[in-house]
């Protein structure tokens, strides 16, 4: 039984799986005329968000008002933390005001971690700095498992800039628990040494898309974080499109069934091309409508009684 979801390694395969099933319920709410149920009438959410964020924070907010909740957003810009404001005073600030669950993404890794020690509430990692993004992860998975059907025996490349990616390390470790196997795809620089052995046995390292491609069920592309970047790890913006970009030909190397995947914001042109991110083997929108539904489901089995 758990109280927080603040990493992929929280989650076993029972679990997780849990929450694929309930998130698959919760996504029939979408379908009503009226959005909503009462599952978490007179709990209170807080959204704590200290980065930048449109797809997760808009999402989480969606859930929980899906489900009742009262929701607080509460952004660093325009709050006291521009004036100094300590993580740990914040966090009792809210536990004063009586949160019942707080989501909260930091530019710290670790940063949910130490939240959770000074709430009563559940804490949900909605991203911190380069560690995790679990929720990403669920609602990745769901997404696999929607278009093709299972989980356990897929082949899922993860492909670009997996240093400076939480989504990555998230997924690996969601994945593995789930019986997928996962490829890491990126130029060396890119690519931790020891990764792999470090999240989860099993895990393969390639530098080589193109030998990748015919081989997966599943290609996500993850977004090049030129804001985290202080050092050149690729020549340049062409060079990197050109070795570990996504476009149609390579597209065409898949194996017919397989699926495109990116968590968004994309750099069109960069790590996928137009064609391709809204190509009928695209699931980026999907991934969109879905985190609502994953997320729905986290928040009701944390505060709907039925603890995970």
């Amino acid at each position: 039984m758990i109280r927080h979801l603040l990493s992929g390694a929280d989650l076993d395969a029972a679990t997780a799986t849990l929450i694929l099933d309930t998130a698959a319920e919760m996504a029939t709410v979408a379908g009503r005329e009226v959005k909503k149920l009462p599952a978490l009438r007179g709990r209170t959410v807080v959204n704590l968000f200290y980065e930048d964020s449109t797809r997760t924070r808009i999402s989480f907010e969606a859930a929980a008002k899906r489900l009742s909740a009262d929701v607080i957003n509460f952004s660093a810009k325009g709050s006291s933390v521009t004036k100094g404001e300590s993580l740990k005073d914040t966090a009792l600030t809210l536990q004063a005001m009586g949160a019942d669950a707080v989501v909260v993404r930091h530019p710290a890794s670790g940063a949910p971690h130490r939240l959770a020690d000074w709430v009563d509430g559940s804490v949900v990692n909605a991203g911190d700095g380069t560690h995790e993004h679990p929720t990403q992860a669920l609602l990745d998975a769901y997404t696999m498992r929607a278009r093709l059907g299972r989980l356990a025996g897929l082949h899922v490349a993860v492909v670009g800039d997996v240093l400076h990616s939480r989504v990555a390390r998230s997924n690996v470790l969601l994945l593995s628990t789930l019986g997928a196997k996962v490829t890491l795809v990126g130029p060396p620089t890119l690519i931790p040494v020891d990764i792999a052995q470090a999240l989860a046995p099993g895990i393969d390292v390639s530098y080589d898309l193109d030998a990748v491609l015919p081989n997966v069920d599943v290609v996500m592309m993850l977004r090049v974080q030129r804001e985290r970047m202080t050092d050149s790890y690729f020549p340049s913006a062409r060079e990197y499109a050109r070795r570990y970009g996504l476009d149609a030909p390579r597209m065409r190397r898949l194996p017919e069934h397989a699926i495109v995947m990116h968590p968004g914001p994309m750099n069109r042109g960069m790590e996928i091309t137009p064609e391709v991110a809204d190509s009928p083997r695209s699931t980026i929108v999907e991934q969109v409508a879905n985190g609502v539904s994953v997320r729905m489901a986290v928040l009701y089995l944390l505060l709907g009684g039925n603890n995970l």
